[in-house]
């Protein structure tokens, strides 16, 4: 009898069609069947032994909400029996209603331990807007939620993965207590995604993902040296090949639209053969030799609102003398999207994991470094930079200052003229705080109309040890801006030609940003997980 080992996620959901994702425990044609009368049916594609299936559901009506079951091979298996869950449902958007678009973001996530257990990080945002949901299903909920990367940590592993690591390898042989290939990594995706919370949440609520460093491991594509060093360690193929391939499995596909879907080759060739691991190898190991060759960003609309996901990862130029946060073709296909049809959005979200506008201390030690690691002052001070550089996370878009520089153009562009949209926000996550930042442009220049804000939200579950706090607080405050012109002037790096300013937080905890978006209009809010009392919130502002 087919079962259910993983899912159903809700992926993609527009005015008349969704995608619902699962994973079986064997080889079955997986059906969706809601309420009222919509369906959809695909069949199981085999990787590594596993067997997914991304099913389509169509016949679906705007502006409704309708429960629905997951059927295996006729026997269903979704909602669980006994589940002390509301049934779980689809809802669609009527985008021509008025009605807002909201929009729930964060990242960094560690997998909660069991309910009985002591939880050392503090709840589980995750889980407790679940909760809060299920308590009152017909209350305000996300349209969407937007997981802005390290959904899994390879590098970081629970006790309970290193006990079962430990039962099927030597952990005194390396990589030790971090996953090795792509049975290890699905076991990272059971432990995060069959949270009863979190499994019922992520079947009821649409959601959109991007992978960061630790969905492979810290530091990813840092630099040309890192990977040249990456790439001389005997596990680290194996390592990089599996981390893509479960990300393009459990995360990348479902960010696809049907349409997108009926075109994608790597989607078409997995599915072709009994056996798809084989092309999805193929695929990963393209992904790694030429970058420029895959696509992992993309591009979700909501109605009026537009948001682009952005690689920020795999996209990198990291020749020291030619550094970009992202390749020529990232580049074009962002600016093409932001500026495609303008007029027809009036939000254009920017998701990136990692954050475009930094405390001041730290954008100016990351662009010193990367001009000390340039060689501007020398091969000794280059070797210096890049081992810094490792050692204290010093990566951001600040790092790679043209694009920094690039991005900071494009906002203006985009946010400019008759066809301006109401608000430009970069999404972003990565630095286990949440604060808002706004820049402003020098006078003499076009100065955008729309008002852009950098919201950061991190981590959702996680931690950030007090010292760092302090170096965050720090990294905003005046004494810390004129510490990292210091940095800037020994580096002979000019200033950015915009500046920016901190207008919220930084808070600190397990938390959650919701963007809702009415017609020119735009609200922002940051509930925080706390012990025994659910989300709280923590601010609510307007910012249109």
């Amino acid at each position: 009898m087919a079962r259910l080992r993983l899912g159903p996620l809700l992926r993609y959901v527009d005015e008349e069609t969704a995608t619902v994702w699962v994973e079986a425990n064997r080889p079955c044609v997986a059906e969706v069947r809601c309420a009222d009368g919509a369906s959809g049916s695909a069949p199981t594609f085999q990787v590594e032994g596993h067997h997914y299936a991304l099913i389509p559901v169509t016949g679906l009506t705007s502006g409704t909400e309708t429960t629905y079951e997951v059927i295996l091979d006729g026997g269903g298996v979704w909602p669980l029996p006994d589940s002390p869950y509301p049934a779980s449902t689809i809802r669609t958007p009527a985008y021509d209603s008025g009605d807002p678009v909201r929009v729930t973001f964060g990242s960094c996530r560690w997998a909660a331990p069991p309910a009985a257990e002591h939880d050392p990080v503090g709840p589980d945002a995750l889980d407790t807007l679940a909760a809060r949901i299920a308590a009152d299903p017909d209350a305000e909920r996300p349209d969407v939620l937007v997981l802005l990367g390290d959904q899994v940590y390879a590098d970081e592993t629970s006790p309970a993965t290193q006990a079962w690591l430990a039962r099927r390898r030597d952990l005194s042989e390396p990589p030790g207590t971090e996953v090795a290939d792509y049975q290890e990594y699905t076991h990272l995706y059971y432990e995060s995604w069959l949270d009863p919370e979190v499994r019922w949440l992520l079947s009821t609520v649409p959601s959109c993902m991007i992978f960061d460093d630790h969905d492979l491991i810290d530091d990813w594509n840092t630099s040309s040296a890192w990977l040249a060093d990456m790439r001389a360690v005997p596990w680290w193929r194996e390592r990089l090949l599996s981390g893509l391939m479960s990300y393009w499995v459990h995360q990348h596909m479902g960010n696809l639209s049907p349409a997108e879907l009926a075109k994608d080759p790597v989607y078409e060739a997995v599915r072709a053969t009994p056996d798809g691991t084989d092309a999805l190898r193929e695929f990963a190991a393209r992904a790694d030799a030429t970058p420029e060759s895959v696509r992992w960003s993309y591009r979700r609309d909501f109605g009026r609102v537009r948001l682009l996901m952005v690689d920020t990862r795999a996209a990198r130029v990291l020749d020291e003398q030619n550094r970009a946060m992202l390749s020529p073709g990232e580049a074009e296909w962002l600016r093409e999207q932001a500026l495609a049809d303008r007029g027809t959005y009036d939000h254009l979200l920017i998701g990136t994991s990692l954050p475009w506008l930094l405390p001041h201390l730290i954008h100016d030690a990351e662009e010193w470094n990367a001009a000390l690691c340039r060689g501007e002052r020398g091969p000794r001070w280059a070797r210096f930079g890049e081992d810094l550089r490792r050692r204290a996370d010093l990566e951001h878009w600040a790092a790679f200052p043209k694009s920094f520089e690039a991005l900071a153009d494009l906002i203006a562009e985009a946010g400019s003229g008759d066809a301006a949209p109401a608000t430009i926000s970069v999404l972003s996550g990565d630095v286990h705080h949440a604060y808002v930042a706004e820049p402003s442009w020098p006078a003499g220049t076009e100065a955008p109309s729309a008002r852009v804000l950098q919201l950061t939200c991190s981590p959702v579950h996680n931690s950030v040890p007090a010292s760092i706090r302090v170096g965050f607080r720090f990294g905003w405050s005046r004494f810390g801006r004129l510490l990292g012109r210091r940095f800037a002037r020994h580096a002979r790096a000019g200033s950015p030609h915009i500046t920016w300013r901190r207008t919220g937080g930084p808070w600190f905890g397990n938390q959650l940003m919701t963007l809702t978006l009415r017609s020119r209009t735009a609200t922002l809010t940051l509930d925080q997980a706390t012990a025994g009392r659910g989300l709280i919130r923590a601010d609510d502002r307007h910012l249109t």
